[in-house]
């Protein structure tokens, strides 16, 4: 028995090696792209990659796993023949892998993936750049990796094989070998959280070569197939070019003297807080939610605001990068896409905002959110559920949001800060299935929003207190969308059911307001870097809400359809069916709203 559990661990071990071999390559010749890589980095790269690696290797490892099984009735010889094959397989393809991407990062940016294989409909035009040279020492070098691991493959492994002995007891020797197959799902899925292993799993710093570098190849090509489309050539509602120039004309920026100023500082403090399905309808009653009620009162509240989706993952894209949602894909999950997202955090980070933060009770891996933190909001201070003790865990998503809120209040008034910062708060006890530990009211969803909304009403008291910290400061409240059950009896495109509370508070803002005017997630970021005297052209589909010459609506994607309503009217047209289902008001929406659509795909194939 030991003799077979020793090999298992063995070519699980031998993977990562592989693995990690490519890894110092990949640092060694592509370092000066990274721009002064330190061996601390390099080694920090490799750690923060070993979760990829191991699930990797979980995958490689399992039909070797089945034949040690087998082996238990097999001979060895026969086992050595069927390893020999199956190594070679697959040694191959990974000195292959390994030695591709090495080879095309530089020109890409990003690492080896399926985009390739529509390349390679056309070889002629693929390899056309490459000279013969060039190609010959690709093959010459994965010939040459191949023979090394496939050698270190004979003398750590097979000779292993050999040697195995049949078990004393057959039946516990199965079994337990059997127990160790399955044990390899949790490298692979990459534990038993809500999260699930991706690419995102190893972004750790603000360097994006870095992160590359941590990156494993195999992982990302095979993660890639499962997300890989054409996205550009989907919802072709009109020509290309007339889509484009619809667009444009859509979302022209004016230059207007008379956008109305509502802050007293154009270099705040900002605490940006994402508050997880708080609905209008809930958050701005007055006795589910008395202190957001109060909050709206004391600040500017933006009554006629919408969530872009449905989803958490495509709400934080919306309201950081203002980057609408779409129905059928989360652009996180695309980490090389993502990367070149613009994000209100680097564009503050390129001010001097310094002082960059990200709090979450839960798992900062759940749908490739680090990597959206890191890699494109440019975060290095993630908090999340693995830096609070396993006793403020006390539900199924991480640490409630009294501990959250509580350990942002500590950082800020006990830690000293660099200003201006800007920090973002993810909450979460307000998500199914509502873990919250009061019970005022019946509605779960109700009672999970009254007890967040009292974690935020005491952080707001004690803030209060530091007038050197309150008088610079602003405070935004939005929701990542709306609750989707709540209230009950509206279909899944009804415009109530993404209806979302946006407020501004803080001792920077001049004086409370009501904004009426319409608008939604993705506005978010023209509308603070307009007040903030920064240009925000790079943000193609937002606009500042307070420019009088803007064209105000509100747009949002559902399951599988989208909707835009303003002050004219409203639209809502349904993929699946194709067709409209819902229009009121101002014809010319539909046209408007199938451009906005169509260049939100257009511009996804083009990242």
């Amino acid at each position: 028995m030991k003799q077979r559990i020793f090999l298992l661990i063995t070519i699980f071990l031998y993977f990562i090696l592989v693995f990690c071999i490519g890894k110092i390559a990949f640092l060694l010749l592509h370092s000066a792209m990274g721009g002064g890589i330190t061996s601390s980095d390099a080694l920090q790269a490799i750690y923060h990659g070993l979760p990829l690696d191991m699930s990797m290797s979980g995958y490689l490892t399992a039909i070797p796993a089945l034949i040690l099984i087998s082996s238990i009735w097999l001979k060895p010889k026969l086992i050595a023949k069927i390893m020999n094959v199956y190594f070679a397989i697959f040694l191959s393809l990974v000195a292959i892998i390994t030695v591709v991407d090495l080879v095309v990062y530089p020109y890409w940016g990003f690492h080896f993936d399926s985009s390739v294989f529509l390349y390679l409909q056309k070889p002629k035009e693929t390899f056309a750049s490459a000279s013969g040279l060039e190609i010959l020492s690709g093959i010459l070098a994965s010939a040459v990796f191949f023979a090394i691991i496939y050698i270190g493959y004979i003398f750590i492994i097979r000779k292993q094989v050999l040697h195995l002995t049949v078990p004393k007891d057959i039946w516990k020797t199965c079994l337990v070998m059997v127990l160790l197959t399955g044990a390899l799902f949790l490298p692979i899925r990459g534990g038993v959280t809500v999260s699930t292993m991706n690419v995102g799993k190893a972004y750790f710093s603000d360097n994006m070569f870095l992160n590359h570098a941590a990156i494993n190849p195999h992982f990302n090509l095979m993660y890639s197939f499962f997300k890989s489309d054409n996205f550009a050539s989907q919802y072709q509602f009109y020509d290309k070019d007339e889509a484009i120039a619809s667009f444009d004309k859509l979302m022209s920026h004016p230059h207007n003297d008379s956008i109305p100023q509502l802050l007293n500082t154009s270099r705040p403090n900002i605490i940006l807080f994402i508050l997880e399905s708080f609905s209008s309808v809930a958050a701005l009653d007055s006795v589910v939610a008395p202190n957001m009620t109060r909050f709206a009162k004391e600040g500017i509240l933006f009554d006629n605001f919408y969530a872009n989706s449905f989803r958490t993952d495509r709400g934080l894209v919306s309201i950081l990068s203002g980057y609408p949602a779409h129905p059928t894909v989360a652009i996180m999950k695309y980490p090389q896409k993502t990367e070149n997202l613009p994000t209100i955090t680097r564009e503050l980070k390129q001010i001097g905002y310094e002082n960059l933060s990200f709090y979450y009770g839960g798992d900062a891996d759940f749908a490739n959110m680090r990597s959206y933190f890191v890699g494109a909001c440019g975060i290095k201070d993630v908090f999340s559920d693995k830096d609070f003790p396993l006793s403020e865990r006390m539900t199924k998503w991480g640490a409630p949001d009294k501990y959250l809120i509580d350990r942002v209040y500590y950082d800020l008034t006990a830690k000293e800060q660099k200003t201006p910062f800007i920090k973002t708060v993810l909450t979460l006890s307000s998500h199914e299935p509502f873990d919250v530990p009061v019970d005022k009211f019946e509605e779960p969803f109700l009672n999970a929003v009254s007890y967040t909304d009292e974690c935020l009403g005491g952080f707001v008291d004690k803030l209060k207190t530091d007038s050197s910290l309150w008088n610079n400061t602003l405070i935004i409240f939005v929701a990542d969308h709306a609750m989707q059950s709540y209230p009950g009896g509206l279909n899944n495109s009804d415009p109530q059911r993404f209806r979302i509370p946006m407020i501004w508070l803080g001792g920077a803002v001049k004086e409370p307001r009501v904004i009426s005017d319409y608008g939604s997630q993705n506005d978010l970021a023209a509308t603070l870097l307009s007040q903030m005297k920064l240009k925000y052209e790079d943000f193609r589909f937002s606009t500042d809400m307070l420019n009088p010459d803007s064209r105000k609506f509100a747009f949002y994607s559902y399951v599988n359809g989208f909707c835009m309503t303003d002050s004219t009217g409203t639209v809502t047209y349904d993929n699946d069916k194709q067709e409209i289902i819902n229009q009121n008001g101002n014809p010319e929406l539909e046209k408007e709203a199938k451009t906005f659509f169509q260049n939100m795909y257009i511009d996804l194939g083009n990242r």
